[in-house]
Parts: structure tokens; sequence; C-alpha cells
């Protein structure tokens, strides 16, 4: 497991979900000239050359990007998200780069954790 102890309970990765992954791609790369990672036909992650992200299909939400920020223990932080009265959405789940949750903050705001898969 790589060593993230720099990183964790920090912003590491913003999600936008968009309507036409290509047409974003095109205008992400076009106008700021980030580079483009495509994961198949509902996933692409991008690289500004400071931070990573990605763009997935869906319906835009209210709100905008999904912050996602990682942490080294992602069962403890999933804990003191609940204990601090965090709600969560989404259990934890499997993806390419390990396992994540969703959760809401008091206010409503939508954020995600991740962690390595071990």
């Amino acid at each position: 497991m790589a060593d993230n102890s720099e990183n964790d309970q920090r912003i590491d990765y913003v999600e936008f979900i968009v309507r036409d992954i290509g047409r974003t791609k095109a205008f992400y790369a076009a106008a700021f000239g980030w580079q483009m990672t495509d994961y198949g036909p509902d996933y692409a992650a991008f690289f500004d050359g400071r931070l990573n992200g990605g763009f997935t299909t869906g319906e835009p939400k209210p709100g905008g990007p999904l912050v996602i920020l990682f942490a080294s223990d992602l069962a403890a932080t999933q804990r003191a998200v609940e204990d601090a009265g965090g709600t969560i959405v989404r259990t934890p789940f499997a993806f390419p780069g390990g396992r994540r949750f969703h959760f809401t903050d008091p206010d409503g705001y939508e954020l995600a954790v991740w962690g390595d898969p071990s």
C-alpha cells in the first residue's frame, strides 16, 4: 500500500457528473489543456497539472461537482463522519482505484471519501 499520509483527510479528487463525456472532455482539453484518461464509455479521468478528477455520465446534481477526500483509514473516517452528524448516502463500494463512500454534511452537500482497497 502506498504511503498517502500527507494527503490524509484532504480534498483529493473532484468528480463532475455530465451529460456528454466526449463534449466535456473536448471543452476542458481545449480551454485548459487538461489531460484525459478514458475508463470506458461512462468515465474519464482528468489531470489539470496539479489536481486529479473525473467525469461520469448522469444528470448533473445541484451543488456542482462531487468533492472527494482521501482517508488512510476509510472505516474510521466513515465513523467520524457519522459521529459528527453526517449521513451516509452511499455505503462503501469498490471502484478501480480502491473503495469509497458518499455522505451528506449537515447542510445537505454530498461529498465522498476514498481509500486504498486494503
